[in-house]
C-alpha cells in the first residue's frame, strides 16, 4: 500500500471562545462567530480572555442568554463570505420579525457589543415602527414614563446609560422640533404677507360708494 493511501486525513479542529452572560451562564462559541463582534474580538486580542471556561469573557449587562442566542444566529449567517446581497436582505427581513420590546433589547445588546450592522438594522426597524406616531404614542411603545408637559415631551431625553432607544427618540424629537419651527416660521410669514385693512367702517363705506363718504 502506498504512503499516500495510508495517510489519514485528520478532521479540522475548530477553535472556540468562552462567553459568560450576566446571569453567570457560560457557553463556548465558534471563534469565527464570536470574533464577528468587535467588543469580543478586542477582548480576545488585547486581554487574551475567552480561551477557556475559567477565563470566559464577561459580556455587558444588556446581553442576556436569550438575546445572545439571537446575536450569535446573526453572526453565524453574516460572517460567512460570499453571500449575495439578496440572501443577506432576505435573512435580515425575517430576523427582525419580533415584538417591539424584544427588538429594543436586541438593539441595546448589539450596541453594547459594538455590532454596528445589527444596530443599524434594528434601529431602522424601530424607526419604521414609530414613524408618524405622536410623542405620547412613542412613549407608550417604548414603555417610557409620560409625566411631561407638551413642550417637554419634545425636549432631548437624558441618556446616562447611552441607551440606543433614547438616542433614536432624541433624533426623532429633533426632527419634529425642526418641523414645528419651520411650520411656525411659514405661518408667521403668511401673516406678515397678508394685508390687513385697518380703515374704519365709515372709511370703507365711503370707498365702496365712490370715495365721497356715501353722499350723492
Amino acid at each position: 500500500m502506498s504512503e499516500g493511501a495510508m495517510a489519514v486525513v485528520k478532521p479540522e479542529m475548530k477553535s472556540y471562545i468562552w462567553l459568560q452572560t450576566v446571569d453567570g451562564s457560560i457557553q463556548q462559541v465558534e471563534e469565527e462567530v464570536a470574533m464577528f463582534c468587535p467588543m469580543i474580538c478586542r477582548e480576545v486580542l488585547q486581554t487574551g480572555m475567552g480561551s477557556s471556561k475559567n477565563y470566559a469573557i464577561l459580556l455587558p449587562q444588556r446581553v442576556n442568554p436569550s438575546i445572545l442566542g439571537l446575536i450569535l444566529d446573526y453572526c453565524r449567517f453574516h460572517q460567512i463570505p460570499g453571500r449575495s446581497n439578496k440572501e443577506r436582505k432576505t435573512f435580515d427581513e425575517k430576523f427582525i420579525r419580533m415584538d417591539t420590546k424584544r427588538l429594543c433589547e436586541l438593539t441595546s445588546a448589539a450596541d453594547s457589543l459594538q455590532l454596528k450592522p445589527l444596530v443599524d438594522l434594528t434601529s431602522r426597524a424601530l424607526a419604521r415602527i414609530i414613524e408618524g406616531k405622536t410623542p405620547e404614542e412613542i412613549r407608550e411603545t417604548f414603555h417610557l414614563p409620560d409625566d411631561l408637559t407638551e413642550e417637554e415631551k419634545l425636549e432631548p431625553l437624558r441618556n446616562i446609560t447611552d441607551d440606543p432607544r433614547i438616542r433614536l427618540l432624541n433624533r426623532l424629537y429633533a426632527r419634529k422640533r425642526k418641523e414645528l419651527k419651520e411650520r411656525e416660521k411659514l405661518k408667521n410669514a403668511e401673516v406678515e404677507e397678508e394685508q390687513v385693512d385697518d380703515r374704519s367702517v365709515d372709511d370703507l363705506l365711503s370707498f365702496i360708494n365712490g370715495g365721497d363718504g356715501g353722499r350723492v
